[in-house]
């Protein structure tokens, strides 16, 4: 195989910053979507509370048998 030519010290810092950025970036992407995901579990809980007190007492069930 040729040798790959990485680019100058300079090149690569460029794209290590840039990877950073990008990895600090998924990290607001997530947070972002982790905190709608929690509004519409609520907004749900709210808008069928039925269900949501079955999958609440499902919840304590399986956590009841569930053996550590």
């Amino acid at each position: 195989m040729p040798d790959v030519d990485e680019g100058s010290p300079e090149q690569r810092e460029d794209r290590r910053d840039e990877q950073q950025e990008t990895e600090a970036e998924r990290r607001r992407r997530r947070a972002r979507f982790l905190r709608e995901l929690t509004e519409a579990r609520e907004l749900r809980d709210r808008v069928q509370p039925r269900r949501a007190r079955t999958a609440r007492l499902r919840h304590a069930l399986r956590m009841r048998t569930f053996r550590w």
